[in-house]
C-alpha cells in the first residue's frame, strides 16, 4: 500500500494545524521546471562564457541558490525522469538502456510510491504539466493494412478510450501532457486520461534542427505552439491555486529546447548564435511568466521554485554552428547528451526560496535530481517508506548553507548502459569512450581498443582529458566495489536491501584483466 497509516495520520494532523495557523515556510509551493536537452553552459550565470543571453534565469540564480555540481540520473529523457518522481535509478527497473518510446506502456509500477504521493499526503494539490515520456498505456484497436494512422502492425490507437497508467496514479490530482519527446507520434495532448482532439492529419518535418518523425497529429496540436501552451497552462495552474489558498506542488517538465528546435517568430535571430540560441532564449523568457506568475499572487517568497534539464545539449543544437559564434553548450565539459562524460549529464541547477535560501548563493554540492523526493520530504518533515525513493538524498542542508557535501556518492549512466561512479574528485567510468554520442563512440572505442576503464580527478582534469586509472588501482578499486555493492543492495542510501528488476549487468567487455589486478 502507497498510504501508510501513520503518514496518513500526519497528513490529517497537518491540515488542521494549517487551517488553525495558516500556511508558513515550513511548507512551500514548490514549481519544478524540467528543461529538455539543456547544457549546463548555455546558461550565463553558469557559464560566463555563454553566447546567449538569460536574463530570466541568471536573475533567478542571482537572487537564489545555483548549484555548480548537479547531475541527471542518466545523459537520456526517460530514466531521468523515472529518477525524478521516484527518488529512483532507472536502470533498476526494465530500462536498462536508451529511452521510451511515443505509444511504449508505463515504465513506473503504479503502486510504486513517489514524489507526488508524498506531497499529496502532506496536504498539497499537484500537478504535472508538459513532457510526459515514461510511458502511459494507451489503448489499441485493430486497424487497416492501409490506416494512415497506424502506429504498430495492424493496430491503431483507440482516441475515444481511457489512457491508463499515467500521472494520475502515481500521485498528480491532475495532468495534461503529451507522451514523450516533440519528435516522437502521436501527437495529441492526454488530459486526466483522455485525449483532447483526436488526429486529424499526419505531420513530419524533416528539418535537421525542426526535426520530428511522422505521425497523426491532433486537430488542437501544433508543435511551435506546445512549449507556450504548457506554459500558459502552467501560470493558469499558479493562478488558480493561489485563490484556493492550499500548498501545490507543480511539475513543468518542457520539451524544449530539443528538437524539434522551432523558437517562436520574436525569438529567431536574437541569440546571435543559432535557432537553437534562440529557443534557449525562448525557454528564458518563459521563465520569467513562470515568475511573474508567482509574484502577481504574492507567492514568490514562499515558493521553492526549481529550474534544471533532464541532461546535457544534444547534437542537434548544431556545435559547429555554435562553435562558430562562440558558444560551448556544455561548457568546460566534455562530451554531450546520451554520454558518460560530464556534458552528458551535469546539468544546470537553480533553487529559488526567498524564504528559505540565502540569495546569491552558490554550492558546490554533488547532487543528482534523484534527490528532489528526500529534500521534500525533509522540508516538510515527512518520513519515506523503507521501500521508496532508494537512491534519493536530501539536499536541504546544502539549500540552507549547512553543507557542502550531502552525498557519499553519485552513479551516472549513458544511452547504451554504461555506468560511471562518481565520489569526491574521483569519477570512475566502465566503458571505453564516451558510452553515447560523442567521440569516441562505442564502437570506435572497441576499434581502437582503449581500456574497459577510465578514471578522471575532476578536481585537477574537469574536462575528462586523461585517464589515470592505471596508476591510482585503490581508487579504481575502492568505486568499482561500492558501485556493485549499491547496485546488489538495490538502493545507494541506508535501508534494507530492495530488489532491481531483472539482472543489472555494469561491467564492461574486458574487464577481466583489470579485475586481476585489483584482486577481486
Amino acid at each position: 500500500m502507497k498510504m501508510l497509516t501513520r503518514q496518513l495520520f500526519t497528513s490529517y494532523l497537518w491540515l488542521c494545524l494549517s487551517f488553525i495557523s495558516g500556511l508558513s515556510a515550513a511548507n512551500p509551493n514548490v514549481v519544478y521546471v524540467l528543461a529538455d536537452d539543456l547544457g549546463w553552459g548555455d546558461l550565463r550565470s553558469f557559464n560566463p562564457g555563454s553566447k546567449i543571453h538569460t536574463p530570466h534565469l541568471d536573475r533567478m540564480a542571482a537572487q537564489g541558490m545555483r548549484f555548480t555540481d548537479a547531475h541527471s540520473g542518466s545523459s537520456v529523457c526517460t530514466p531521468t525522469r523515472y529518477g525524478i518522481l521516484t527518488g529512483r535509478y532507472s536502470w533498476r527497473t526494465r530500462l536498462k538502456s536508451g529511452v521510451l518510446g511515443g505509444f511504449s506502456t508505463h515504465l513506473i509500477d503504479p503502486d510504486r510510491y513517489t514524489v507526488a504521493d508524498l506531497m499529496k499526503e502532506q496536504g498539497y494539490d499537484t500537478a504535472m504539466i508538459g513532457k510526459w515520456h515514461l510511458g502511459w498505456d494507451f489503448v489499441f484497436k485493430e486497424g487497416e493494412p492501409n490506416d494512415r494512422f497506424l502506429l504498430r502492425e495492424n493496430e491503431v490507437i483507440d482516441y475515444e478510450g481511457k489512457v491508463r497508467n499515467g500521472p494520475d496514479v502515481l500521485g498528480f490530482d491532475y495532468y495534461y501532457g503529451h507522451c514523450g519527446s516533440l519528435d516522437m507520434a502521436p501527437y495529441v495532448y492526454v488530459e486526466n486520461g483522455r485525449v483532447t482532439a483526436p488526429p486529424d492529419r499526419i505531420t513530419v518535418n524533416h528539418d535537421y534542427k525542426g526535426f520530428w518523425r511522422e505521425g497523426p497529429t491532433g486537430s488542437d496540436f501544433d508543435h511551435v505552439q506546445v512549449t507556450p501552451n504548457f506554459v500558459d497552462r502552467a501560470c493558469r495552474y499558479i493562478d488558480e491555486q493561489a485563490k484556493s489558498g492550499q500548498p501545490f506542488f507543480l511539475y513543468l517538465a518542457l520539451p524544449s529546447p530539443h528538437t524539434p528546435i522551432l523558437p517562436l517568430d520574436k525569438f529567431m535571430g536574437t541569440s546571435n548564435t543559432n535557432f537553437y540560441g534562440d529557443f534557449v532564449r525562448q525557454v528564458d523568457w518563459h521563465m520569467g511568466q513562470i515568475m511573474e506568475a508567482l509574484d502577481r499572487n504574492g507567492l514568490v517568497d514562499n515558493t521553492l521554485f526549481i529550474f534544471t534539464s533532464d541532461n546535457g545539449c544534444s547534437p542537434r543544437a548544431d556545435f559547429e554552428e555554435l562553435k562558430k559564434a562562440g558558444h560551448n553548450p556544455g561548457g568546460i565539459f566534455r562530451g554531450n547528451k546520451a554520454d558518460i562524460y560530464e556534458a552528458g549529464h551535469r546539468v544546470p541547477f537553480i533553487a529559488h526560496w526567498p524564504d528559505g535560501i540565502t540569495g546569491g548563493s552558490v554550492s558546490e554540492a554533488t547532487i543528482c535530481l534523484t534527490d528532489l523526493f528526500a529534500t521534500l520530504a525533509d522540508i516538510a518533515g515527512a518520513g519515506i517508506p523503507q521501500n521508496a525513493a532508494e537512491d534519493s538524498v536530501s539536499f536541504l542542508p546544502a539549500l540552507k548553507g549547512e553543507a557542502d557535501r550531502v552525498r557519499d556518492a553519485t552513479v551516472h549512466h549513458s544511452i547504451n548502459g554504461s555506468f560511471a561512479i562518481r565520489k569526491g574528485v574521483w569519477k570512475l567510468a566502465l566503458c571505453p569512450g564516451s558510452g553515447g554520442w560523442s567521440d569516441p563512440r562505442p564502437a570506435e572505442a572497441k576499434l581502437l581498443d582503449l581500456p574497459p576503464i577510465q578514471l578522471f580527478n575532476l578536481e585537477d582534469d574537469p574536462g575528462e582529458t586523461t585517464n589515470v586509472h592505471a596508476t591510482h588501482l585503490e581508487v579504481v578499486r575502492e568505486l568499482y566495489l561500492l558501485l556493485g555493492s549499491y547496485i546488489m543492495n538495490g538502493r545507494s542510501t541506508p535501508g534494507p536491501a530492495q530488489t532491481n528488476e531483472e539482472d543489472t549487468p555494469f561491467e564492461p567487455a574486458g574487464f577481466e584483466t583489470i579485475k586481476r589486478k585489483l584482486n577481486l
